[in-house]
């Protein structure tokens, strides 16, 4: 489903990610782990082909991210959930259009957007929440609607940087849950994270990041 063959990828400011090669089956969750700057991010958005890589080829539903276009690249994104470290939610959007946007831009009719859209925020505890704007929820019930809208379009991928790095142990356990109860309905989970404690806690493959390049892949 994912794969990254002899990957290089520069940037100016010289940070850079070296001579990558892994493959990430459907239906697999994966941990990327390593320190802040250790590569993470920057593999999510190779995936999600946001970043394209200097040399080397990344492949996802066998296209090469390489040789895609804007439109497939938005067929791609339409079958990929992804959570940022940072939410990205739209500050002048209430949850309920936060979540929803994603099925919009997949031109879903409206009766059954908001069908997908009650039956998500149900599931993360966010029914309550949807008249709300981001600026009035907590940095847990924001996690959580960006989980939401990840998972609102049901995807073949989850994508998550660092979704618990900002959050208490209670709000921490809500959103692990919920990403491998997405695991456990199909999708392919890359989790990007530092926490070795969670990881121990809920064990799987870990590719561990170091300076640009993976130094360990166990499962």
């Amino acid at each position: 489903m994912i794969q990254f063959k002899n990957v290089h990828l520069r940037f100016d400011s010289g940070i850079s990610l070296r001579d990558l090669n892994f493959d990430i089956k459907s239906d697999e969750f994966v941990y990327l782990f390593g320190d802040s700057g250790s590569g993470k991010s920057s593999i999510l958005k190779m995936i999600y082909m946001d970043f394209f890589p200097n040399s080397g080829s990344v492949s996802v539903f066998d296209q090469d991210s390489s040789y895609t276009n804007r439109g497939t690249i938005a067929k791609i994104r339409q079958r990929i959930g992804m959570v940022f470290q940072d939410f990205k939610l739209l500050a002048d959007r209430d949850i309920y259009s936060n979540i929803a946007l994603a099925l919009e831009i997949q031109g879903m009719k409206t009766d059954e957007a908001r069908r997908k859209v009650f039956a998500t925020a149900d599931d993360l505890g966010l029914r309550t929440k949807l008249p709300l704007y981001p600026h009035e929820l907590s940095g847990g019930e924001q996690q959580r609607v960006a989980l939401a809208r990840a998972l609102v379009i049901s995807p073949d991928i989850l994508l998550v940087d660092e979704p618990t790095a900002h959050l208490d142990e209670t709000a921490s356990a809500v959103v692990t849950e919920w990403i491998w109860k997405a695991h456990n309905r199909g999708a392919s989970v890359v989790f990007a994270t530092h926490n070795e404690q969670l990881i121990k806690r809920d064990p799987a493959r870990t590719i561990t990041m170091e300076t640009g390049q993976i130094i360990l892949d166990r499962e």
